[in-house]
């Protein structure tokens, strides 16, 4: 017979593995993503199975058990979690759940749940997929440790065998020439960028704005108010402003090593514009590239590279045109410290321009022949020759000058001076050799050595926790040595302890006490100090009583008086529990709580207002259970609720070897007295002193409160003003009142 299944997970996929997995059996299934959508289905559809995620909002998960366990008590419900939470299975328990299904969730455990769910004893808690079959070891630690040891040495023997053959066998000419080649790149890409960074400065120059007016005013002032800071910033050794005949209005040159203060400044050179790059930037001229050229003009700086580009009017008119450069001996020098290998420049007849290594007695020239082969090929290779200089030997790889859109404007060489390594014999190979082989063999038995140092506790270990597993607490595993593998036995061992003295303080204390309490419990026990430590805290204290319950305790039969009060106080307790309270004590029809203590210390005013959110619930539900009650033909249990704020100590009390963690004090025993006050109503009602009124602070406001008046109880020198606090707004809403 199909079943009705509803599945409330924040996780979609795990949603969509259990549709799955229900869908094929013919079941009709429901995903909910929201406390909405859950509750619409739970309400129209009344499903059978019900799946809650453990990691669901607290609110949320707390509401849709309540709701569950009130509206359908006969559906099963099972908690799917990630990851152990105690807190929040301790809830859902206390709220009705008893299958917890954990990840990952696989059609075998699904299966396990469901049969748990279907037995007979629904009052058992069971956890499925929790520690139940462990998976057999498919790779083991040692295979692990061992083969990546095996592989790394063969790595290790190839690639000696490669460095070898490569480094040591090999013409280390090789080597020397790929550094050649190499450097020749850096020096070809090195000039491209040295020509963008120029052309940077040539725009800021020519788009500076007064720069165009200033050029058709033939104002050399405020030219070099506008290119001198700009030149300054940018380190440049050149800058050239012609008007649009190619006269100079301004030109600037700075020599490297001067001061700024000594910069030449002339105007009027006209020969400037008999170079053809000059007058394609004075004409506006633009290609495929734009309006910029380049080229080399010598100088009083020396060969000096520039690059050109026009300037623009308002009317986007040529009126003049910039020029920034740099000599050839400064680029070279800079090249040389960024390659760190010597550049010459050479003309286009292979003339040397400048050089980082020859001096003027000293230059060689290239031929003829070799300079137009290294211009003929510059697409398809580059061409080596060997020279000497002052006794060294030097390889020099030449390459094509190019500047913007590819104009060749002469050549550049770079050279390294050459360094010979002399080659092995072969008897220093055949060491080599032997050296790589022995390794290999030491490697691989310090690894398989290694792994089983690593592997054999670790089995142990492991063995260990298999018995564990089957429930054998006096396993114990030898923590010698010093490493990391002896603290994790150590730590085992002490983990084993632990569950020996948690499984006796389970059995003393978990059906005695609260989680909380028994977590403040585990601390103080692991500390070593036995007693709980009293506590003065400002807290709220909540105190139930049932009326009449000893004369009607009196007409029924034991047995039927504990199973009233157990559904009484086992729909109560999760009330005081979701609202963070805890129970302390449960004495015949009483019940005390405490909220603001445990299990983390909470202000007054927050522990007074989840006191009376709990208390006006607590109010809602007993209403409930005598509307069952009465259904069945059982006398109503009227309830008074009290509530007070105020100091107490909190903590153990008794003796080391009984303890009893409990509040004490003046504010216990006012609680105590101020519930009485309900037996007046006739019916269940909750008080509150005018402490938790005044305690409440902003959210007095959330609550229906009535005066009751100044109330003298025995042993209390003042009197207490109280009020009556309702479930729903049925009273107008009071003031405090004004103390007299």
């Amino acid at each position: 017979m199909a079943k009705r299944v509803l599945i409330y997970l924040e996780d979609a996929r795990a949603s969509k593995t259990l549709a799955d997995f229900f869908q094929k059996r013919g079941d009709k299934t429901w995903l909910a993503t929201s406390l909405a959508q859950a509750g619409g289905v739970l309400k129209r559809e009344k499903p059978e199975i019900v799946f809650v995620d453990l990691h669901l909002p607290l609110a949320d998960l707390s509401k849709i058990l309540k709701f569950i366990q009130r509206e359908l008590p006969s559906a099963g419900v099972i908690i799917t979690n990630r990851h152990p939470d105690f807190r929040r299975e301790m809830l859902a328990r206390e709220l009705g759940a008893k299958v917890f299904l954990r990840y990952p969730l696989t059609p075998h455990w699904i299966e396990t749940a469901l049969k748990r769910l279907e037995q007979s004893d629904r009052r058992l808690v069971a956890y499925v997929n929790s520690s139940e079959a462990l998976p057999p070891v498919r790779w083991p630690v040692r295979y692990k440790i061992t083969l990546p040891y095996a592989l790394l040495a063969l790595l290790f023997a190839f690639v000696s065998a490669f460095l070898v053959s490569r480094y040591v066998l090999e013409s280390v000419m090789d080597r020397f020439t790929a550094q050649l080649i190499d450097a020749g790149k850096l020096s070809a890409d090195w000039m491209v960028q040295e020509e963008g960074r120029l052309l940077g400065t040539l725009r800021l120059i020519a788009n500076t704005s007064g720069m165009a007016e200033a050029v058709l005013a033939n104002d050399a002032s405020q030219l070099r108010l506008i290119a001198l800071p700009i030149m300054v910033n940018a380190q440049e050794e050149a800058v050239e402003i012609l008007d649009a005949r190619g006269i100079s209005l301004l030109s600037i040159r700075h020599h490297q090593g001067e001061s700024w203060e000594q910069v030449m400044i002339s105007q009027g050179d006209t020969s400037l514009s008999a170079y053809p790059f000059v007058q394609q930037a004075l004409s506006g001229r633009e290609d495929e590239l734009g309006d910029k050229y380049a080229g080399v003009i010598p100088t009083d700086l020396g060969e000096t590279f520039y690059v050109a580009g026009p300037i623009y009017d308002s009317q986007n008119r040529s009126v003049g045109a910039v020029l920034v450069g740099k000599s050839l001996e400064t680029l070279a020098q800079e090249i040389r410290q960024d390659t760190l290998s010597q550049i010459t420049f050479y003309s286009l007849e292979g003339v040397p321009l400048a050089s980082t290594i020859f001096i003027s007695e000293g230059l060689q020239p290239l031929a003829f022949d070799l300079s137009q082969q290294v211009l003929l090929n510059q697409d398809h290779a580059s061409s080596i020759r060997e020279l000497t200089f002052a006794g060294n030997k030097y390889s020099e790889i030449l390459g094509a000058w190019e500047a913007r859109g590819g104009v060749d404007l002469g050549i550049v060489g770079a050279s390294l001076a050459q360094n010979f390594l002399a080659r092995p014999s072969l008897v220093t190979r055949v060491q080599i050799f032997l050296i790589i082989l022995i390794g290999l063999v030491a490697v691989i038995t310090l690894g398989v050595f290694l792994a089983n140092q690593i592997t054999n506790p670790l089995a142990r270990v492991v063995q260990a926790s298999v018995e564990l597993a089957r429930g054998n607490l006096d396993v114990k595993v030898p923590s010698d040595g010093n490493d990391e593998i002896s603290v994790l036995a150590y730590a085992f061992n002490y983990m084993v302890s632990g569950l020996q003295e948690g499984i006796i303080y389970r059995d003393l204390l978990g059906r005695t006490v609260s989680p909380q309490v028994r977590e403040a419990l585990r601390r103080s026990f692991a500390s070593g100090d036995l007693r709980l430590e009293g506590q003065s805290a400002e807290a709220t204290v909540l105190i139930s009583d049932i009326r009449g319950f000893t004369a009607l305790a009196e007409k029924e039969e034991p047995t039927t008086i504990l199973n009233w009060l157990n559904e009484y106080f086992g729909e109560l307790v999760p009330v005081i529990t979701s609202h963070g309270g805890v129970v302390d004590k449960f004495e015949g029809d009483s019940m005390l709580a405490f909220f603001g203590i445990l299990p983390t210390p909470l202000p007054v005013q927050e522990s007074a207002y989840q006191a009376c959110l709990a208390a006006v619930e607590l109010l809602e539900t007993v209403e409930k259970i005598n509307l069952r009650r009465m259904n069945r033909g059982e006398p109503p249990l009227i309830t008074g609720i009290g509530v007070n704020t105020g100091r107490l100590i909190a903590g153990g009390l008794g003796t080391a070897d009984r303890l009893n963690y409990t509040v004490i004090g003046d504010s216990v025993n006012t609680t105590q007295r101020i519930q009485g006050v309900s037996r007046t109503f006739g019916e269940s009602g909750i008080v509150v002193t005018e402490n938790t009124l005044v305690a409440l602070a902003g959210h007095r406001s959330e609550f229906n409160l009535e005066p009751l008046g100044e109330h003298a109880f025995k042993g209390k020198m003042e009197q207490l003003w109280l009020y009556r606090l309702y479930p729903s707004k049925t009273v107008q809403k009071v003031e405090e009142p004004t103390p007299t």
